[in-house]
């Protein structure tokens, strides 16, 4: 016996829900029968109830696993290290660890429905959280686990519908400087005498590097005769906030970048003052492994001290507030601006597609759009 049928939830709003005959547990010689929740519409209900006896029907009667979802995301991450990065799987496991444990961890696997998860991401959403699509995502993997290791029968993530985030893309449109932006950052940051600040950020804006590969870089990498940094390795963090050297993101990430002589004039100038400054802390720079950017105790930057910087210079004159990366995304909005192709701003990139260069990063400036006009006009010539 099968029934679909309409109720109200605790918000009152409604839902489906069905009840449907499974036959007999060979295990048990018990009449089984399940009940599901939480579907949106009698059609999906019905689709779900569909796919459940067809599974029944193939496989026979599969008892769903009680452990929690804990338990279940623990053997998913055990296999998940071996097929990535420490520093991936490590923030991987801070992602489950701070927002998705806490909502879905104590659910036993044979109670875990849609609605719960559901409530999750709406959670995730409703507080600002702009990596909630990344948190339903990882729900979702580990239940494709389960599905596929016969632990569950049925994967309540499917269903889930995630909000979108209109005001999201605005902010991220606006996550660059244009060129009289650009000028007046660099005029507010040499008024902060930080030098190694000054250089860093003037590296990202004129080369589009990644802020993991800036963070990485050698002066062994760095050609002053060609006036060209090669790029082979990122910094990354590992397990326990450990700072990890690693191959860039991509194949394509591998590169030579050019670089303009004043910044090249710039670098030069940095390193006479690092190893002024660095041998007064009795560290001696001259050698192949010292890095670009450094503390106090010549070791690797952590990946929020550009951040600091930039805060510190934002606030103070009241700027235009951007991330890090944005300097990326100005070069190559910029660097469009002045004449260069995709093809060549994909390259300085490191992109593998040059149409995530055309998407992502380059925006269309007010005086790109002023210019298309005249351009088409004098090209014309009638």
């Amino acid at each position: 016996m099968t029934e679909i049928k309409m109720y109200e939830k605790k918000d009152g709003t409604t839902a489906y829900m069905f009840s449907v005959y499974l036959g007999m547990d060979e295990l048990t010689g018990k009449v089984k029968t399940t009940t599901r929740r939480g579907f949106q519409t009698q059609k999906e209900a019905r689709l779900a109830m569909s796919k459940l006896l067809l599974d029944t029907d193939k496989h026979g009667f599969q008892k769903m696993d009680n452990k929690p979802f804990k338990a279940i995301y623990k053997q998913w991450y055990d296999q998940y290290k071996s097929t990535v990065k420490e520093s991936t799987y490590t923030k991987t496991d801070e992602h489950f660890t701070l927002h998705i444990l806490p909502e879905i961890g104590s659910i036993p696997m044979n109670k875990l429905k849609t609605i719960h998860i559901q409530t999750a991401v709406n959670k995730w959403f409703k507080a600002g959280l702009t990596r909630y699509k990344r948190f339903y995502n990882y729900i979702n993997r580990v239940l494709i686990w389960a599905y596929k290791m016969q632990i569950i029968n049925d994967n309540p993530a499917s269903r889930v519908i995630l909000p979108v985030n209109t005001s999201q893309f605005k902010t991220m449109k606006d996550n660059y400087y244009d060129l009289k932006e650009l000028k007046h950052f660099f005029e507010c940051l040499n008024d902060l005498d930080n030098p190694q600040a000054y250089t860093y950020f003037r590296l990202l804006a004129f080369t589009g590097m990644r802020k993991g590969e800036s963070l990485a870089l050698l002066w062994t990498d760095i050609d002053f005769n060609n006036n060209q940094i090669s790029i082979t390795k990122t910094e990354s963090q590992g397990a326990h906030g450990r700072l990890l050297v690693n191959t860039p993101k991509t194949d394509a990430s591998v590169r030579v970048v050019n670089v303009d002589n004043k910044t090249m004039s710039m670098l030069k100038d940095w390193r006479k003052t690092q190893r002024n400054e660095l041998l007064m802390l009795g560290f001696n720079t001259i050698n192949k492994d010292q890095l670009v950017f450094s503390n106090n105790r010549n070791t690797m930057l952590v990946p929020t001290k550009p951040r600091i910087w930039l805060q510190r210079v934002v606030q103070r004159f009241d700027l235009k507030n951007v991330t890090v990366h944005a300097f990326r995304r100005t070069f190559a909005t910029l660097a469009i601006e002045s004449g260069a192709t995709l093809k060549e701003v994909q390259a300085q990139l490191g992109h593998s597609s040059y149409k995530t260069t055309a998407d992502v990063y380059t925006e269309v400036t007010k005086k790109q759009r002023k210019d298309t006009a005249q351009k088409y006009a004098n090209y014309v010539n009638f």
